[in-house]
């Protein structure tokens, strides 16, 4: 049947190629003020907030640069350890020696090389690796850490990701995604095919859908947003003992 196949771009993660935003790509400035709130409730508190975020950092690098109270953001795009003098638990513990609380942010997709791959990893129907819990993980070792060194601490661990992805569209997004169906729509009425609404450098663009599934977006290590995030929580450029 002669049907023109015209998409538009949902993902939260934000992480399509040639396309600048996605619709659902909300930052998560509600849970983060929670981890905030129970960090300072509590002597040597830890809030920690694991949000969306595969292979791609925009939702934890952005809800972060949106609420300045982050301490740690950690992303798929920039490795980090845990041990060592650069580790994130040496961090923490000058963090909570200095300020006696923390909060951290991590993406569902960094640290992973961190977790114990026994055997081949799972896949889910779609072929996509079915990542293990790196906030649950963070939760454990930090409180082990702690715990060996008689540093008395509560951890409260916040996982707000459906919830934030079920909320109803907000003003932004909801004229967004209005403009993204009625350039569909234009699209298909002009016999367009095969390809997806993107929007780049401030314009309505035509992306074939080869180009937007090649390959995922990611943040960049020395980009100007990664390095504002560095500049707002004031953590170590860089948590490895050694360069990788």
């Amino acid at each position: 049947m002669p049907i023109g196949v015209v998409c538009i771009p949902k993902t939260i993660d934000n992480d399509l190629p040639w396309v600048e935003r996605s619709f659902g790509f909300a930052a998560a400035d509600t849970a983060i003020v929670a981890a905030h709130d129970e960090a300072r409730g509590h002597y040597n508190g830890i809030g920690l907030v694991k949000l969306m975020g595969r292979h791609s950092g925009y939702i934890a690098a952005h809800a972060t640069l949106a609420n300045n109270d982050v301490n740690f953001c950690l992303v798929p795009e920039v490795p980090f350890q845990l041990d060592g003098e650069a580790g994130l638990l040496r961090a923490l513990f000058h963090r909570l020696h200095e300020k006696h609380h923390a909060v951290i942010v991590v993406a569902e997709g960094a640290g992973q090389s961190l977790l114990d791959f026994q055997s081949e990893p799972a896949r889910d129907r779609s072929g996509n690796v079915r990542l293990k819990d790196i906030g649950v993980f963070l939760q454990g070792q930090i409180e082990r850490h702690l715990a060996a060194f008689g540093i008395e601490s509560t951890l409260k661990y916040i996982d707000p990701s459906y919830t934030i992805r079920s909320l109803p569209a907000n003003s932004v997004d909801a004229e967004f995604c209005l403009v993204l169906g009625q350039h569909a729509v234009h699209a298909g009425l002009t016999g367009r095919t095969n390809m997806a609404v993107g929007y780049w450098n401030r314009h309505f663009t035509h992306i074939p859908l080869p180009i937007v599934v090649a390959e995922s977006r990611q943040l960049n290590p020395n980009g100007e947003v990664w390095q504002r995030v560095l500049e707002s929580t004031g953590q170590p450029v860089r948590m490895l003992d050694h360069p990788i």
